[in-house]
């Protein structure tokens, strides 16, 4: 495990029914986990508590580091967590174990796509994987009431002991979601060992697909280019077998490629502006070697504008994109114009791109009405987001928007579950920061905005 304390001792039987992690450090501010797995598991014991303040008080213990090692095997959870006295207390959470049938479904399940294997060898939880193992009837994720107490402060439910421990075992999961698999019965060299012996059982088959003898060519095989017999690449990486290895990467760049000068003798076609070919084309060059230089792990990535070259964007939202580099003026109109902004507009929309991208934009323009499930949530976090007393006053003005009450700063909740913050710059509201899990955090980063000015 990489971030946290280091996994310790505690193997036997098969060498990994029993997985120990040394006690983790005080988590301060921000969000337990950062994964969707994570925060399925939380959400499992925040629907299945029936105190709110049992899980406020667990929550403040868990970032206090009061929860100590903690010792993960099948169907348990346990860890011996401190009161603010100094009293100790074992905590153990009960998780429901897949029978051997079950197993062997989940299995079948995870050989059927490499790229499931792929992912839980990069400690992720491939959705698809969670999708096709809840369509087969098997929850591999905990749902409400899945997460069952025992404590030795006799609390009858979850109390903050063992609120404090699944809090913790969040931010184990964002590491290694092999911990949930665990839980359910597996330890990671048996499951491991036992995939690629299914794997390989698979591919040797006839068909390449467990002998039924369909999707191949008449020899059983699949058939590659100009219908010569083969086996997929898939199903070779999947089996573990030996493949030479792959060339050495290029370099990267370290800049990107000038743009070539369209100010020629031809006159231009109607409609065609040179100047702004030669700046689309530039960013296009830099775009490209940024994506590049992030493949080859060259690094200069991970701002809103690099993340949004992955997905779509449409023509209002890539005008202000390209906003962002401060053209020149006569191109920064030309963007105002085509994404329908004032220029007042187009700054605030580039200033909340650069937060956040095109998630920052929506959050910025559209304004969402959160049904009355997601209001009690949003109104839940808000609640112990902060220690008794310190909350301030929030009124909701509208839709997903908590304005402070005698402040220039407001909260506005993202359809993600996320909280933006915002400032008042005249008579508008302006983006603050980056979003936050945490809306305590968010409305520290909206007043250290307002106080330096930063929002207008």
């Amino acid at each position: 495990m990489s971030g946290y304390g280091q996994e310790r001792g505690h193997r036997h039987g098969h060498g990994d029914e029993e997985r120990t992690f040394e006690a983790l450090p005080p988590a301060h501010g921000g969000g337990f986990t950062r994964t969707w797995w994570g925060q399925a598991w939380l959400k499992a014991l925040e629907d299945s508590a029936l105190d709110l303040q049992q899980l406020k008080a667990g929550r403040r213990h868990a970032r206090a580091g009061a929860v100590g090692a903690v010792s993960v095997r099948p169907g348990r959870i346990t860890a011996m967590v401190k009161d603010r006295d100094g009293t100790s207390y074992r905590g153990d959470v009960l998780v429901r174990e897949f029978s051997e049938e079950e197993w062997e479904r989940l299995l079948d399940l995870a050989v059927d796509s490499a790229g499931h294997i792929a992912a839980l060898l990069d400690r992720e939880m491939p959705p698809h994987l969670v999708e096709d193992a809840a369509a087969a009837g098997l929850d591999l994720l905990p749902g409400v009431g899945d997460l069952e107490a025992e404590c030795g402060c006799e609390a009858w439910d979850h109390c903050p002991h063992t609120t404090a421990l699944c809090y913790q075992v969040a931010r184990l999961l964002d590491e290694d979601p092999f911990v949930l698999l665990l839980m359910r019965g597996r330890g990671e060299r048996t499951l491991l060992e036992q995939l690629q012996t299914r794997s390989a059982a698979r591919a040797a088959a006839p068909s390449g697909r467990g002998g039924d003898g369909t999707g191949g060519a008449p020899d059983g095989r699949s058939e590659g280019p100009g219908g010569m017999p083969g086996v997929s690449a898939e199903e070779v990486f999947a089996a573990g077998f030996l493949v030479p290895p792959l060339p050495d990467p290029p370099v990267a760049s370290a800049a990107p490629g000038r743009s070539p000068s369209l100010d020629t003798d031809t006159p231009p076609e109607p409609g065609v502006d040179p100047a702004a070919l030669e700046f689309l084309a530039t960013d296009a060059a830099a775009r490209a070697q940024r994506l590049l230089g992030a493949l080859l792990g060259a690094g200069g990535v991970g701002d809103a504008t690099t993340e949004a070259m992955e997905a779509p964007l449409t023509a209002a939202q890539d005008a202000v994109r390209l906003a962002t580099g401060a053209p020149v003026p006569w191109v920064a109109a030309r963007l105002a114009s085509g994404s329908g902004r004032s220029r007042v507009e187009l700054d605030l929309a580039t200033r909340a791109w650069q937060f956040g991208g095109a998630a920052a934009l929506a959050v910025l323009d559209e304004e969402w009405t959160p049904d009355a499930g997601a209001v009690d949530r949003a109104g839940a976090r808000l609640a112990e987001a902060w220690a008794d007393g310190e909350r301030p006053v929030l009124r909701r003005a509208g839709g997903a928007r908590w304005t402070v009450v005698g402040a220039e700063a407001q909260l506005r909740l993202g359809e993600d579950g996320r909280w933006w913050p915002y400032v008042k710059a005249g008579a508008r509201w302006s983006p603050a920061g980056p979003a936050d899990r945490d809306p305590a955090a968010a409305l520290v980063t909206a007043f250290a905005a307002g106080t330096t000015g930063a929002g207008g």
